[in-house]
């Protein structure tokens, strides 16, 4: 192995630079692209935005069925395999949300949509980069996951010049093309090597300053059910759910809440600062944080920046252009690490083969628990009259997802003696 390491320059980054691109399709069509199929649906059919909101909410249930899935689908097919059928069933789908004609055929396309875009999103990235990686791996999963906001800034206006230009269908059958082109060549040129296959170790080798031991090393085995009753397990994935559901819900309602104080364009252009400032945050937590670091702090320490954001939004009063862009930032900051740095925690406390199902797990708790999050969010709305309300609802939704965090450090520092989850 050294001696293909010392004639072979690193494959790893190579892997990162396309998985940045896959989240980049993934997150753009996936994630960013529901709220314009909604409106695009809407305008074509005329049907009420309870019926195509609900579509919208199945997409992202079966996407949280299918993630769960995603280990044992990788072990059965192969992960390039698995991730061009998904690439596939996407693009199939958007066709279907563009020619549906009846709320059936809406429907169905959504288990589509939903089943293949969670095959180019979160777990996805980490099965992709995780074999490359070992204590470089924050900086090449933030790196990868910086795709995901990418692909907002790209797709969300992208799709909505092409359908307004050219048809929904028309929109659809193009980017899909694309997406499977470049996901197909993605997986067979880029995914389908291995450091063993190539003779490279994770890493490439590199030594990083921190403790001798990787991270992870030490944790006990979890088969089975065990994972599930673990109580850093149940921790981890209640902080990323509930960080998950106070964001997606406060960002779905974000840009009508900030009109009265910045106007139409002024929001618009503040909802693409949180996006940059959602790519500095990942960047910054994932290059600067020191190997050793306790990860569940930072993760909690990102969310109290948002929660410092929205205190900053509820001192405005929405009136103040000054303050709502202040606060629109700090909330950004944190944006991406809600989704990066879970992975990143469960790497560290997680024997390295239950790693896989572990990330795969959370992130479909979360994405089954946020697909509610505009709806309710929406519901405390239209009761309340008014938009302090959510603000409130989003900071002690934060607030419960940093006592998670903080709650499962003791059961992490367990591990010495029996898992407390396991006792």
């Amino acid at each position: 192995m050294q001696s293909g390491t010392a004639t072979r320059p690193f494959f790893g980054w190579h892997v990162v630079a396309g998985a940045f691109v896959l989240a980049v399709f993934g997150w753009g069509l996936g994630f960013y692209g529901p709220p314009v199929y909604l409106q695009a649906v809407r305008e074509r059919t005329g049907w009420p935005i309870s019926l195509v909101s609900a579509a919208v909410t199945v997409h992202f249930l079966v996407g949280a069925l299918v993630v769960a899935a995603l280990p044992r689908l990788y072990r059965r097919f192969g992960l390039p395999v698995v991730t061009v059928a998904g690439a596939c069933g996407l693009s199939l789908g958007l066709l279907g949300w563009g020619l549906a004609a009846e709320p059936w055929q809406l429907f169905a396309a959504t288990l589509l949509t939903g089943a293949g875009w969670v095959t180019m999103a979160a777990a996805a990235v980490n099965a992709i980069v995780s074999p490359w990686f070992v204590r470089l791996r924050p900086r090449a999963l933030s790196t990868a996951y910086n795709g995901a906001s990418v692909g907002g800034i790209v797709f969300s206006p992208l799709l909505v010049f092409l359908i307004g230009r050219y048809g929904f269908s028309a929109a659809a059958a193009t980017v899909g093309f694309c997406a499977v082109a470049v996901v197909a060549f993605l997986s067979l040129r880029v995914f389908r090597p291995t450091p063993e296959s190539l003779g490279q170790l994770p890493d490439g080798g590199e030594v990083v300053a921190g403790p001798a031991a990787a991270p992870g090393a030490g944790a006990p085995p979890l088969p089975g059910g065990l994972l599930l009753r673990d109580a850093r397990f149940r921790t981890l994935a209640a902080g990323m759910a509930l960080g998950l559901f106070a964001q997606i819900g406060l960002v779905a309602h974000l840009f009508s809440m900030i009109v009265p104080a910045l106007g139409s364009a002024g929001a618009g252009t503040a909802m693409g600062l949180a996006t940059a400032s959602a790519i500095a945050g990942r960047t910054a937590f994932g290059w600067l944080m020191p190997a050793g670091a306790d990860r569940r702090l930072a993760a909690a320490a990102s969310y109290a920046l948002q929660i410092g954001g929205i205190l900053v939004l509820f001192l405005s009063g929405f009136a103040s252009p000054a303050l709502v862009v202040v606060g629109v930032a700090l909330f950004g900051f944190g944006i991406g690490n809600a989704t990066s740095l879970p992975p990143l925690i469960a790497q560290g406390e997680f024997d390295r083969a239950d790693v896989p199902r572990a990330v795969a797990l959370i992130v479909a708790i979360a994405q089954a628990g946020y697909a509610f999050a505009p709806a309710v969010f929406g519901l405390l709305r239209d009761l309340t009259g008014s938009a302090e309300p959510v603000l409130y609802l989003a900071a002690a939704v934060k607030l419960a997802a940093i006592a998670a965090f903080l709650a499962g450090r003791g059961a992490r520092q367990s591990l010495s003696g029996a898992p407390s989850g396991n006792r």
